[in-house]
């Protein structure tokens, strides 16, 4: 027997007001993490009716390969986009949990050190290299063979997470973290030890995942020594997005009707005054988000004449 009233339908109606509006406003951590997660959401989804009328192996062929970056250099020519994809898609519901688990605690500390567009840019870079690192190895190497490097392609945001956690553990490779039953270590030890726990894994099953850790890797540590040299790795993919940011929005066409009432004057002058509130919020969002220096003359000049009043 089921029993159903409106409060399910309330219950939705607040998760969906509360999580878009974290989305928005959250970190750069917070959306990578909803990011990851909801596009892990959809392919399960997608995945069961070809798992229930038996085209399991239609599915990794049609969908997953599309979403994860070939090891073929030809591939890749079609399917430019599995670049970025690739590196936040999921299978296995532990995969998505133990990577999601690394990028939260690191990315954590990350924040501690380095700015919310530096996270996003590490992130997305410690990808590309990871990727990069696989097609590479795949290709100049003899153990991999053709066939081999024909049908492999390589998902997940491990290679990611590593650029972070190597970025985090060479700028403070002095810091100690515990670890349970191990107790305190210093990061760079835990990142070298990492690093080569991948390297010795090459010669299994999951040669392509590990060998785009190390891609991610190498890119933290890049990051990190040019951190220390005052030069900023992440710039040229952050830049664009600030650049995004700070284009001036076309603004909204209102169209305003005559009243007869009496009351008109008083509702075109609440009318402004809510339009002039909501423009404030908006920029006292950004600000939150990306800092006082990401305003633009115009946001600045009416958030000086906002205060003035």
């Amino acid at each position: 027997m089921m029993y159903y009233s409106n409060n399910g339908q309330d219950f939705s109606n607040a998760f969906r007001k509360s999580m878009f509006p974290s989305f928005r406003s959250g970190s750069a951590l917070t959306r990578l993490i909803y990011i990851n997660c909801g596009l892990f959401f959809v392919v399960s989804v997608v995945y069961i009716p070809f798992l229930l009328m038996g085209f399991k192996g239609i599915y990794y062929d049609v969908l997953l390969e599309w979403l994860g970056v070939p090891a073929d250099p030809d591939y890749l020519l079609y399917r430019p986009w599995t670049l970025f994809t690739y590196m936040f898609t999921h299978f296995g519901f532990f995969h998505l949990l133990f990577n999601m688990l690394w990028l939260y605690w690191f990315g954590s500390l990350f924040r501690n050190q380095f700015t919310e567009r530096q996270l996003t840019g590490v992130y997305l870079l410690g990808g590309v290299f990871g990727a990069g690192m696989f097609i590479l190895c795949y290709n100049i190497f003899p153990y991999f063979d053709q066939i081999t490097r024909l049908s492999s392609w390589s998902i997940g945001a491990s290679a990611s997470v590593m650029a972070i956690v190597f970025a985090v553990c060479f700028h403070s490779p002095q810091q100690q973290v515990y670890i349970f039953l191990i107790g305190p270590v210093k990061m760079i030890y835990l990142a070298l030890f990492t690093a080569l726990i991948d390297l010795l894994s090459i010669q299994g099953d999951n040669a392509g995942g590990h060998i785009a850790h190390l891609g991610g890797a190498l890119f933290g540590w890049l990051f990190a020594m040019g951190i220390r040299n005052h030069r900023d790795l992440a710039t040229w993919i952050t830049c664009p997005i600030d650049w995004f940011e700070r284009m001036p929005r076309r603004k909204k066409m209102h169209i305003k009707y005559r009243r007869s009432s009496a009351g008109m004057n008083n509702n075109a002058c609440n009318a402004d005054k809510k339009e002039q509130d909501d423009r404030i919020n908006e920029i006292l969002d950004k600000i939150s988000r990306s800092g006082y220096d990401s305003l633009t003359r115009e946001e600045k000049a009416i958030l000086f004449k906002s205060g003035r009043n």
